[in-house]
């Protein structure tokens, strides 16, 4: 029986449609009257699941069982499932010969796995323009943060400084982003993973924001690690992976303690236990796993592959052009930038609105049009501030937690040109005539006030 895809991808690489994607013909309320379809542009915090990653989830749920535990025929339908979706990973990744791909929850969870499995000593090196989930796990090593860089050379020089600087003969680890959740912008991978390797460190790539939108080659990028997210990845479920070099992972202890880590438990004539762990992918995978989560992170990798990464880049890079361009003569919007207006980006757009709160915004932009985009620091606080000039003061607005904060647009393969074309339409509006309703702050959030119109 198979459990492959219902529903056929186009594979041809010059696709300028909208890949299928749920949630695509939903509709939500105006507090100006009637309804209008919801445009879902906060891809980069969670990208609506693909249509054929739904019906792949909905062709397997009806035989599923335990993984690695039964003898049963689900059990091992659900276990070749599972480790089947773990070599689509690999390949997904053009992971190397002996790497291994471990599952895990999330981006977050993939990095935290990994800092517990940093060597003695071991220091990290990371820019403070990273996302949250990449600045912080590192508490147990010997952190630099090193500052945001005003061009992909400065990175790489300022990496290469650093590392220079640093103890001889010690481990070391360089974690940095491929694509910025904040402004989009490309990071110079291959070139930070050449002055890691020259100076005797590693690095982990963070592509939670760069596999949904560019094939990524552990191979070709020559990075030791790579996590990303399903959830960023057009997957539902919340599964994550962690994928790379095996040795750190091998002599680390387990990250959780439990059944499917451990190999053989024996208990001892003092009445404690010995525990032999796996030395595999399995030894940090403790406990049931997700199997529909990681399903369905196979389908996306399998789905965006067959649809050509080439043309949906192509599709995006017009969708980035057509908000530049619509709102280029609008000067009360200013787009942040690391690396100028100019740099490759993928589809994540951050800005500020002259006279207007951006909690504020975002919450127009929701209540009066139907469109769904992020406002605030993004979990990357550093960056944000040092972008927006400074550390939160003064004023602050309509459901604003601090008076420094953006407004993020993202979109990806499943993204309507109406949808792209309605916000900058709406935000040309907005700045034009203001909004039509009146606001007011209710937990820490913007909303429209239903008992007052303007």
């Amino acid at each position: 029986m198979s459990v492959t895809a219902v529903t056929a991808v186009a594979a041809d690489r010059s696709v300028r449609a909208p890949l299928p994607v749920l949630g695509r013909d939903v509709t939500v309320p105006l507090v100006t009257g009637g309804e209008v379809t919801y445009a879902a542009l906060d891809y980069a915090a969670s990208a609506p699941a693909l249509q054929r990653v739904w019906d792949d989830v909905a062709a397997y749920a009806p035989y599923y069982g335990s993984v690695h535990r039964g003898a049963g025929y689900l059990s091992q339908l659900s276990t070749d499932l599972f480790e089947n979706a773990r070599v689509t990973v690999a390949g997904f990744l053009d992971c190397r010969a002996g790497d291994q791909v471990v599952f895990t929850r999330s981006t977050t969870d993939s990095l935290n796995l990994l800092a517990t499995a940093l060597p003695d000593g071991c220091e990290v090196f990371v820019f403070e323009t990273e996302h949250h989930a990449s600045l912080l796990p590192w508490r147990e090593a010997r952190v630099r943060y090193l500052d945001a860089p005003d061009s992909p050379r400065q990175a790489v020089t300022t990496l290469e400084r650093a590392l220079a600087g640093r103890a001889p003969h010690t481990p070391a680890l360089v974690c940095v982003t491929g694509a910025s959740n904040v402004t989009g912008e490309l990071w110079p991978v291959r070139e930070l993973a050449a002055a890691a390797h020259a100076h005797g460190a590693r690095i982990v790539l963070d592509a939670a924001q760069l596999a949904p939108h560019h094939p990524v080659s552990v191979r070709d990028l020559d990075v030791d690690w790579v996590a990303f997210s399903g959830h960023k990845l057009y997957a539902p479920f919340g599964s994550g992976v962690l994928a790379g070099r095996a040795d750190w992972l091998r002599t680390a202890e387990p990250y959780l303690a439990g059944g499917g880590a451990s190999r053989k438990v024996t208990r001892r004539a003092d009445g404690g236990v010995d525990v032999e762990w796996h030395d595999g992918a399995a030894r940090h995978e403790a406990g049931s796993p997700n199997v529909i989560g990681v399903h369905a992170v196979a389908s996306a990798c399998k789905a965006l592959t067959e649809a050509g990464f080439d043309g949906l880049a192509a599709r995006e890079e017009e969708l980035i052009r057509a908000v530049r361009d619509g709102l280029a003569d609008v000067p009360e919007v200013r787009f942040l930038s690391l690396f100028g207006d100019d740099a490759p980006r993928v589809g994540v757009l951050s800005f500020v609105v002259d006279g207007w709160n951006s909690s504020h915004f975002a919450a127009a932009l929701s209540a009066e049009y139907g469109i769904g985009v992020r406002d605030g620091l993004f979990c990357a606080h550093p960056l944000v501030r040092r972008l927006l000039g400074g550390e939160p003061g003064g004023q602050v607005e309509c459901g604003a937690t601090e008076s420094l904060a953006a407004i993020r647009v993202s979109f990806g393969a499943g993204t309507p040109d109406e949808h792209v074309e309605r916000f900058v339409r709406a935000v040309r509006e907005l700045v034009r005539d203001g909004a039509r309703w009146t606001y007011r702050t209710e937990d820490g959030r913007c909303v429209p006030d239903t008992s007052a119109r303007t």
